[in-house]
């Protein structure tokens, strides 16, 4: 009986095998591997797409009253809250890492810590962002200048981001690969 069990197990493995060398072999294979690869990434880009036709109103609007780009507003949040999906853009509505207050552990059914601030809406937390940026010494020497480049260094310079440099390309990335930087000739700030 315990040979017929080893010749078996033994058999199954030498076929399981065969069937699956002649799969990855085989044409068919590499075309839907090719199908998941291409629809799944297609799908996580058009989360992108939806998170950029979401925020870009708010984002131009902003920029139109204070003189920071669009870009930048739009590829820090893009970064900083995963386009939406993490937990602190999620929960806490804080779309660009801020840290602060927040009731979560007043929640019931929540068991997420953060040290990340609270914010009332995404609105909120757009706003927030901008008068943050406001008070930094470089603002008044910035607004209404679209380079991001050089809004992005002066942000790293002051801390803005612990990541430094990285942080900086980063966004940077999202920024070109969205081509966010269209967004800013829109601009109608005027320097008072």
């Amino acid at each position: 009986m315990m040979r017929l069990i080893k010749h078996t197990l033994f058999s199954t493995r030498k076929i399981t095998a065969m069937t699956l060398n002649k799969m990855f072999s085989s044409r068919w294979f590499c075309a839907v591997l090719c199908m998941i690869l291409l629809f799944g990434n297609s799908a996580y880009s058009q989360s992108k797409v939806r998170y950029v036709t979401k925020y870009k109103e708010t984002a131009i609007a902003i920029m139109n009253e204070t003189g920071i780009p669009a870009s930048i507003i739009l590829g820090i949040a893009m970064l900083e809250s995963g386009m939406g999906t993490s937990k602190n853009a999620r929960l806490l509505h804080n779309h660009f890492g801020i840290v602060g207050k927040n009731k979560l552990h007043k929640k019931k059914g929540v068991t997420y810590r953060s040290r990340y601030r609270e914010f009332e809406s995404d609105d909120a937390s757009f706003q927030y962002f901008a008068k943050m940026v406001q008070k930094k010494k470089y603002y008044s020497k910035m607004k209404g200048d679209p380079k991001y480049k050089d809004w992005l260094k002066h942000m790293n310079d002051s801390g803005y981001s612990a990541a430094g440099q990285v942080w900086e390309k980063r966004v940077a990335g999202m920024i070109s690969r969205y081509k966010l930087y269209k967004l800013d000739e829109q601009m109608a700030y005027s320097k008072k």
